[in-house]
């Protein structure tokens, strides 16, 4: 994840991209929500307390990813910055999409077993990482090949709504079962 956020980070520095922005950010919050977890794990704290603390705060980083990736695509839209293709960002995106959902399916699973809605949230995170995976590849793709530099914050922003869906539930400990 570490490497997932630093190089996708690098690729939207250079290609001015919100999309890619949106996901580097998504990989940041991921690598801070698995950090919740284990700290989840770890806390000596009373285990319904620990759960609840920790899907609070997994939701919390989901509603900031959802400001985060309005932000980067207005700052677009408005013109103060114009997205470019960046091939780096693209082979990011396909590696995503190719491990995301597996690795949303194992936690989703190790969360059944031990009973964690923290692990189960970090899930859930995880899921959110593959599907803005897939739209930022896509609007990615139409920037590249018809050159509409729109495209790439327009699909940043239609995954904004399923960010903060899932970041109500989560905050209310009751994170989604789509992954």
């Amino acid at each position: 994840m570490t490497v997932e956020a630093g190089v996708s980070l690098s690729a939207a520095w250079r290609a001015h991209s919100p999309a890619l922005v949106a996901f580097g950010g998504d990989s940041a919050i991921e690598l801070l929500s698995a950090a919740t977890v284990l700290w989840r794990f770890r806390s000596r704290d009373l285990q319904e307390r620990a759960e609840k603390n920790a899907s609070y705060l997994t939701g919390a980083l989901l509603f900031m990813l959802a400001a985060f990736v309005v932000a980067a695509s207005a700052m677009a839209m408005l013109g103060y910055s114009e997205p470019k293709p960046s091939y780096l960002g693209i082979g990011i995106l396909m590696a995503a999409i190719a491990i995301m959902p597996w690795l949303a399916w194992e936690k989703r699973k190790l969360s059944e077993v031990t009973g964690s809605t923290a692990l189960k949230a970090d899930a859930t995170e995880s899921a959110l990482c593959a599907y803005l995976s897939l739209v930022t590849l896509a609007g990615m793709a139409v920037n590249a090949i018809w050159h509409l530099a729109w495209a790439d914050p327009v699909t940043a922003l239609a995954v904004t709504p399923l960010i903060v869906i899932e970041g109500r539930k989560t905050v209310r400990g009751n994170p989604c079962g789509c992954c």
